[in-house]
């Protein structure tokens, strides 16, 4: 039922505080009543829900915070407050109920929601989060939900691949990006992928990043908070999503934020080693980095978007990465899945450009921000079927100091030793560091480690890839997102 064609509205007197007065539910969804002074409420925007108790009906609100409104919950500039009234008759009572009732439904929110905690991220703040700010909001909607605290990394992923998805309206993570990640992956990789994927995934900012969830409130003016970003998903609308899949021979990997390789992959991943530092052990990480530069061989091929036809010499598509040379240390990771297998776009008949390093940095965008202060690539989209390329070769230390600084407003990719572009295919060879080329570099697609050269970062974290050739291609719009408008 659309909203705005409801055939009926109510205008009734009703009991508030004591005093009666008129109180009109008008057919665009308004909600209006005379009382000390005059109050209006955009029902679809600021209501999350009725309660219907005895003869009361009482309206559960998040509105803006302002002057004269009692505030039962603080929600960095949204308040929860209610607004109580009573029908003078029972067929009134009636009415009204099913009234806003019907409306309620019309507006297509969820109403089973299955939500991932992940305890373990950012500054461990998730389960405060959910209590907090969450869980109040989705009460007052009336939502029903269960709620999963993740245990280890990967376990988001194991649920959802043999989750029964009838039950659920949507999915929730409670965390910073890598849950989300893991939940589209998990997705994916079921037998019944084209449909569930077509589930609604909400994100509510509780990690180090938080790069998509910014993006998506960034689009619409809206501060990256919790509150507002329930808020979202409780009104339940929706916005499509490209997915990038990442292969290499038989491996798939599906990614919707960002690979990098080279300067921003050593910061993200070295700098692990630092997390008790907090935030702070970016900057501190890239200072380093910076201080002793490194630039690595390798080249880069890809498909333009039009427009961007002066980057790169023209090549020709060599073929899908097979990578025979180093299977033997990735052959327990290469066995795939039923599930999907990524685009079936014929890679061959497409216009292929090509840039050779040394580089930098390698950095591929599939949304605006990377984390809730660093602007990625301004013009990213999320569904527009490119992934926003930003590439760096050769640049002086302070310049890329200059450049590092600028991240947080995006005017960056405007720098002479940056070049910005919109890609549809893109492939990486990647290859070791000039100053010694006995060391190689990393792969960092998501925030987590894809892949891993000789000699070079130590940790536990297995790779999914080998440090070889590996290809991205788009598919426009595959993923669904709550998203605010």
């Amino acid at each position: 039922m659309d909203p705005e064609n409801l055939s009926s509205f109510i205008s009734d007197r009703v009991l508030v505080n004591g005093k009666v007065v008129p109180l009109t539910f008008t057919r665009d969804g308004k909600l209006r009543w005379n009382h000390d002074d005059r109050r209006c409420l955009n029902v679809e925007k600021e209501v999350l829900g009725f309660t219907f108790e005895g003869s009361r009906i009482r309206v559960n609100v998040a509105v803006e915070k302002r002057d004269g409104i009692l505030c039962f919950a603080n929600m960095g500039g949204i308040a929860r407050q209610s607004f109580v009234f009573e029908p003078l008759s029972e067929e009134s009572l009636t009415l009204w109920s099913q009234k806003l009732r019907d409306y309620i439904d019309s507006l297509g929110r969820p109403k089973r929601l299955l939500i991932f905690v992940n305890p373990f991220g950012g500054k461990k703040c998730a389960t405060k989060i959910f209590v907090e700010d969450v869980r109040p909001c989705l009460e007052d909607a009336d939502i029903q939900f269960t709620v999963i605290e993740t245990k280890h990394q990967l376990h988001a992923k194991e649920v959802v691949k043999t989750l029964d998805l009838s039950k659920y309206d949507g999915i929730v993570c409670v965390s910073g990006d890598g849950i989300l990640v893991e939940v589209i992956n998990g997705l994916l990789e079921r037998e019944d992928w084209s449909d569930a994927i077509k589930m609604p995934i909400g994100m509510v900012p509780a990690g180090t990043g938080n790069g998509m969830v910014k993006s998506l409130l960034d689009s619409v003016g809206e501060i990256c908070s919790p509150s507002n970003a329930i808020l979202a998903v409780i009104r339940g609308h929706t916005r499509s999503l490209d997915v990038a899949t990442i292969s290499q021979g038989k491996t798939r990997f599906f990614s919707v934020l960002m690979l990098a390789w080279g300067l921003i992959a050593d910061i993200d991943i070295e700098s692990e080693k630092y997390r008790w530092m907090g935030s702070a052990r970016i900057d501190f990480y890239a200072l380093q980095r910076i201080t002793y530069l490194r630039h690595y061989n390798g080249r880069v091929s890809f498909v333009h978007a039009p427009g961007f036809e002066e980057y790169g010499e023209q090549t020709i598509y060599s073929g899908e990465p097979s990578c025979e040379t180093r299977t033997s240390q990735q052959e327990s990771l290469n066995t795939q899945q039923p599930g999907y297998l990524g685009s079936d776009v014929k890679l061959e008949n497409m216009h292929w450009r090509t840039i050779s390093g040394p580089f930098v940095s390698i950095w591929l965008h599939n949304v605006p921000w990377g984390s809730e202060d660093v602007l990625a690539a301004p013009n990213a989209m999320f569904s527009d079927g490119y992934l926003d390329l930003i590439i760096v070769k050769d640049i002086p230390k302070l310049s890329l100091l200059s450049l590092l600084s600028k991240m947080n407003d995006g005017s960056h990719v405007h720098c002479p030793h940056v070049m910005y572009l919109k890609v549809k295919a893109f492939v990486l060879e990647p290859g070791a560091r000039i100053d010694d080329p006995m060391k190689e570099g990393i792969i960092d697609s998501d925030g987590e480690l894809l892949a891993r050269g000789n000699v070079t970062y130590k940790g536990n974290v297995k790779c999914s890839m080998a440090y070889d050739k590996l290809q991205i291609t788009v598919d426009q719009g595959l993923a669904t997102l709550f998203a605010p408008v």
